[in-house]
Formats: C-alpha cells, structure tokens, sequence
C-alpha cells in the first residue's frame, strides 16, 4: 500500500506569481484518489519537525533566524519567498512527512510525499524557493539514529541538487548523485559525488539509456540500504524553466528505471515531488501522478 505524506499546505494567501505552480500540490492527491491510485489510507499528515531534526543537516543559527524570521533580506531574496509563520510551518511539515515517509518506505519498499525535493537549501542558505532540505534531513537522520549505514540520493530534477551537495560533500555515508540541465539553474554548481549534466535538448533516448547506466553504475559502486529519489517534473520538454525535451511517457519510464533499481537491489525508496513548471497545470499533475503510477506498477 502507498504512503503518502499529504500537507495541506496552501489554505494560506500566497504571492500572486506564487499560486499556479503551487497548486499542484492541492491537484495531486485528488488526481491519485480519482484515478484510484491511491486511497484515503494511503494519505498520512505529518507534523512540524523540531529544531533537533532540521539542524542533523542545517547549520542551527541558519534555523534560528529561519524560524524567529529574521533572516537577512538578501537570503529572503535568494530564497524568493517572503518569509510568514505559516510558509515556514509548511516546510517543516514537508520536512516531517519525508522523515515518517522513511519509516513507511522500510515497510512497503516506497513512500512518497506530496511536496519536498527541496534541494537548493544548503547547510546554512535557502534558495531557489527552498527553505529547508527534506530529504538532506531525513538521510542524516537515518545516519545519525543508525537505522541505515549507506544512503544513496538520486536527484532527477532538471535543476542541480546544490543544497544536497553542499550538505554531504566530505560524508561518505550520504551519496548524492544528480542528473540535471548543464547550462541550468543554479549557475554556480556544487560538486555532487556524481554529477551528470545534460546538454539542452536531449530526449527520451538518449536520456533513459545514459541514466539506466549511471543507475547500475551507482548501485553496484555505492550499495545502499537506502534511497531517497527526487523526482522533479521539470525534465519535460514542456517546462518553462527546463531546458530538456523529456516527453511523459520518457519521464514515466525514467521513473520506472528508478523504481525497477531499487526493487532489484532490495532497497527501500522515498520519494519528494521536486520542480514542475510547464505552462499548463494539467501537465504538472499528469507527469506527478505517474511518478505514483510508475512505483505501482513496479511494487504491487
């Protein structure tokens, strides 16, 4: 049975420029109830992560400021949301929900959360509308309860996971491994453990044949007892921030190579949404509830 951490988390006012791609987070678990996806059982709410929990990846002065805020007006500005009680309640619920997805995802070989992925914010910066770094926490939260040894992230978004880079450079327990736009965002890259950037324009072909042999490159070279897989959408050759040409159906059957890894490795997976900016909100949701789709097919 999935788990799904859902949030809730947009009955607040937000910026105009803000509303339309955050609406998919409201989209989607409708769209995964009336397709049958998912069910009611399925959907968990979590709570708000202590400060204990985001400082296993954050630097605490950086939460202080966060949660008192009074961060600084530039780091406000990088992160390109102002701050409210109510916008950092919904990043430390989305931090939670990939913490608990963790757990779940050691019961039934995968969870998933709504929203997360958010994986420009470093040790001690947001950026690029992420606070907090979801899935950076939980892997150092399982490293540091000592239920996993060797976790593996897998970032697919088109965008660079700097922040997740920059937390894990030097900790050989945490491998990070992104695949993402070379001339994208962010323009300053920090160094993953693997990193593979994609010229603009590349397709399903060659795409899903470079990646399913990085995957089995990594699986054999790292083996996890953990995988955390953000699973942005902004790959599609529809994305008005992206620079591939990814169609659903390649990014359907990049999810599966994903899925079908994990599966054969015997490892569990969470997965955070990540990025999705294609003009229309119907190919944001369709290519986010295939994700859901995808780790169906592979696990039930």
């Amino acid at each position: 049975m999935l788990k799904i951490a859902n949030h809730h988390c947009y009955s607040h006012p937000l910026p105009e420029g803000h509303r339309f791609p955050m609406a998919k987070y409201e989209l989607i678990p409708a769209q995964l109830l009336h397709e049958g996806t998912a069910t009611a059982g399925s959907f968990f709410e979590p709570q708000l992560a202590s400060f204990e929990t985001i400082t296993l990846a954050h630097e605490p002065q950086y939460c202080r400021h966060l949660l008192d805020l009074t961060l600084d007006p530039a780091m406000v500005r990088r992160i390109g949301f102002p701050l409210s009680h109510q916008l950092v309640a919904r990043e430390l619920r989305i931090v939670q929900g990939t913490v608990d997805g963790c757990l779940y995802a050691m019961e039934n070989g995968v969870s998933f959360n709504v929203a997360g992925g958010t994986h420009h914010a470093g040790a001690d910066w947001g950026e690029g509308f992420c606070l907090l770094n979801d899935q950076a926490v939980a892997a150092a939260y399982l490293i540091d309860e000592s239920i996993c040894r060797q976790v593996l992230i897998i970032d697919l978004d088109v965008h660079q996971g700097n922040g997740t880079a920059q937390i894990f450079e030097g900790k050989p327990s945490v491998f990070t491994f992104s695949v993402h736009g070379e001339r994208n965002f962010p323009f300053r890259k920090e160094r993953s453990d693997l990193d593979v950037g994609l010229t603009d324009g590349i397709g399903d072909d060659a795409y899903l044949s470079l990646l399913a042999d990085k995957l089995n490159e990594v699986f054999n070279m790292v083996r996890p007892d953990f995988v955390f897989y953000q699973a942005g959408v902004d790959v599609l050759e529809t994305d008005k921030l992206g620079k591939l040409a990814l169609t659903k159906e390649g990014c359907f059957r990049r999810d599966e190579l994903v899925f079908q890894s994990c599966r054969s490795a015997g490892v569990p997976v969470q997965v955070s949404m990540g990025g999705g900016y294609s003009a229309h909100i119907k190919d944001i949701v369709d290519a986010h509830c295939n994700t859901f789709k995808a780790a169906v097919r592979i696990y039930d």
